[in-house]
Order: C-alpha cells, then structure tokens, then sequence
C-alpha cells in the first residue's frame, strides 16, 4: 500500500493531462464530425470531394504517424510552431473527426424520409428540419456510436506519450525506469486509471442516451 500512494501523485498529474487532452480532442473530432458528416451529403461536388478526401486521408494512415508529422514534419514545412498539447489534440480530432463523419452521415441517412417529406410540407427551411427534426432523431441513433469512438479516442491518447507530453502513459514509464522492481504495480495502475476514466465516460454517455430517449417519447 505504501509503494502505490508513492506513484499516486505523478500518476494523478498524468491522469489529469489525459482528461484534458480526451476533452479537447473529443469536442475538435465532434465538430469535425458534424461538419464532415453534413459535407458529404452536401449538393456541392466540390465540398464532397474535399471532405471524401479527408475522410479517407486520416482513417488510411496510422494515427501515430499523423501525430509525429504535425509536431515534427509541419512546424518544418511551414514555419509554425505548436505546442506537443496542441499537436495531440489535433491528431487525434482529426483522426477521430473522419471516423465520426462516417456515423454522423449514415445516421442522417437512416432517419426515415418521410420525416423529411413531412418538415417540408410544414413550410421549413433544410436548417430549421436539421435542427428541429432530422438532427435530434440522427443524434439518438448515432450517440452510442459516438459514445464507443470516445472510448477509443481517450485509449489512444497513450501514443502522445512518445511526444514528451507527460501524460498517464507517460508518467508510468517514467516511474517503471526509476525503479524496474515495481513494474507490475505501475502498469497495473495505469490500467486502472484508463479503466476508470473510460468508465466515467461510459456512465456520461448512458446518462445523456436516457435523457435523449425521455426526451423523444
């Protein structure tokens, strides 16, 4: 017990960068994947094409080369520096964005028609049938989806580790190199701690799906 409460104030500054990092990146890849999302049913060929590549960009290659390339290879290419925090948040909301644009989408598109036959029968605008029909039945069919992209999104803020960026990863190897001995022990509460967190977001997640469904009937 007294080996554990030794690694639990560098392991809870870890787990708070990776609560940071899970949010931000999680808010960025949930506009992209709204935006994307819509993009791609968009009447404009040019947008679809924009978006088709971007999509197909960032689920084809490898999330950890995508995060090296944005703290490495783009401050080269264009002479801008960013934080290591700013080059996680966005690799993983880009990456996490694509993958959410394809559930945004197919959740729109499984919304009956007849819901949208109806809304313009009623004289509304496309905006005013995607923000007072279409958008909140898409919403309930795509949030436990959305909700297991979460899941992964948080898992894979481990990889910022090989960017300096002393998150929970992080901190535990640090820990494991100081003394090897306890190895077993740090990795374990690693694991824990990423257990816990995804549980919290589990239990957001199931909260707001109730809400939503108490809000449809």
């Amino acid at each position: 017990m007294t080996s554990l409460l030794e690694l639990l104030p560098a392991l809870w500054r870890g787990t708070l960068i990776t609560i940071e990092i899970t949010l931000l990146a999680s808010v960025t890849a949930l506009i992209l994947s709204i935006a994307a999302g819509l993009a791609r049913m968009s009447s404009i060929r040019v947008l679809r094409w924009i978006t088709v590549g971007y999509v197909e960009l960032f689920r084809g290659t490898s999330l950890l080369v995508q995060l090296f390339w944005l703290y490495f290879a783009f401050p080269m290419l264009f002479d801008i520096r960013m934080s290591a925090m700013t080059a996680a948040v966005l690799a993983l909301g880009l990456n996490y964005g694509a993958y959410g644009s394809e559930i945004v989408r197919s959740s729109l598109q499984a919304v009956p028609g007849g819901q949208t036959e109806a809304a313009v029968a009623l004289n509304m605008t496309r905006f005013q049938r995607l923000c007072r029909i279409i958008g909140p039945q898409a919403l309930r069919i795509a949030l436990p989806s959305l909700g297991n992209l979460q899941i992964e999104l948080l898992k894979g803020t481990s990889l910022v580790s090989l960017i300096t960026l002393a998150e929970l990863t992080y901190q535990g190897m640090m820990l494991r190199s100081f003394d090897m001995s306890r190895t077993t022990l740090i990795l374990t509460a690693v694991l824990i701690m990423y257990y816990l967190i995804a549980q919290l977001l589990v239990l957001g997640i199931r909260l707001l799906e109730r809400r939503l469904a108490v809000g449809g009937n």
